[in-house]
């Protein structure tokens, strides 16, 4: 049914947190260890290429009102201007031993991250909010690795996966002020890890399985209803395009390049489905 093309061609090591800019005609993504923010031509598909570097792991972007980009890296929160130059604003991560993974605005321009420990121990991860308005705080703790995080199109429901536990969490969500509801289990995964997520128009998650070479949809309830494979084995996360295109990012990190010459690059399928929009740091 799905089809999934190359994109641009790609070394990343973990390729991660695709976004769209339509309006500068481009696909932006994050390689987390390699700290490298990437770039990807929308209207002539060719090899990705490097905007910078910000000499730290880089876990996602998400585009600023202003001009640039807000970043979830290394020691905390970030600004990366339209130049490539790097700053860190929020250095909420003193441990070493922990570094931002995913993240991802909210429409009312909050910008929500994950963090983790570096060799996943249970229970250290956490989800961090930096509000432009109230500045940051921690909304939960105990999580070990969380991931692809999401909303519904009416912005009353919050999903986060928590890789290592895998699992898909939701929560009830209130886009005014900034409040999450208690988490609970919605997607339990089974050969596989849950990674980045992005949610559709109809209110239905698409989620990247790492190992398993698939992105799932899932609806409302957990209830999977289609599945398209890859010819990578560690898709990682995946974000919409205009006229429902999917964009799917993945990692060369642990395969056999002999086997899978095309890890590390972006695809894209048609999906027939159109996403919510992705949300911009009011700043």
């Amino acid at each position: 049914m799905f089809s999934p093309e190359i994109f641009a061609p790609c070394d990343a090591q973990v390729g991660e947190g695709p976004v769209v800019e339509q309006a500068a005609g481009r696909l932006v993504f994050v390689d987390i260890p390699q700290g490298r923010l990437m770039e990807a031509d929308l209207w002539e598909p060719g090899p990705a290429t490097e905007i910078t570097r910000i000499g730290m792991s880089l876990g996602a972007v998400a585009p600023r009102r202003g001009g640039g980009w807000v970043a979830a890296c290394a020691k905390g929160f970030g600004t990366l201007r339209p130049d490539g130059d790097f700053s860190v604003e929020h250095p909420v991560l003193a441990d070493p031993a922990l570094r931002m993974n995913d993240a991802k605005c909210d429409s009312a321009g909050r910008f929500w991250a994950g963090s983790t420990e570096l060799s996943f121990d249970p229970g250290r991860g956490a989800l961090h909010c930096w509000d432009p308005q109230h500045g940051v705080r921690t909304v939960v703790e105990g999580l070990t690795l969380p991931n692809g995080l999401g909303w519904s199109p009416d912005d009353t429901v919050f999903y986060l996966a928590d890789s290592m536990r895998h699992v898909v969490l939701t929560a009830e969500f209130d886009v005014h002020t900034g409040t999450l509801g208690t988490l609970r289990e919605l997607i339990h995964i089974d050969g596989g890890l849950p990674d980045g997520l992005c949610v559709d128009e109809d209110g239905c998650l698409w989620l990247a399985v790492w190992g398993a070479a698939e992105v799932r949809r899932y609806d409302p309830r957990g209830r999977r209803l289609a599945t398209v494979r890859f010819p990578v084995s560690q898709p990682s996360s995946c974000a919409f395009g205009a006229d429902g295109v999917l964009f799917v990012t993945s990692a060369i990190e642990g395969t056999d390049a002999a086997r899978e010459p095309l890890a590390g690059s972006v695809f894209a399928v048609d999906v027939g489905v159109c996403g919510v929009p992705a949300g911009i740091f009011e700043v």
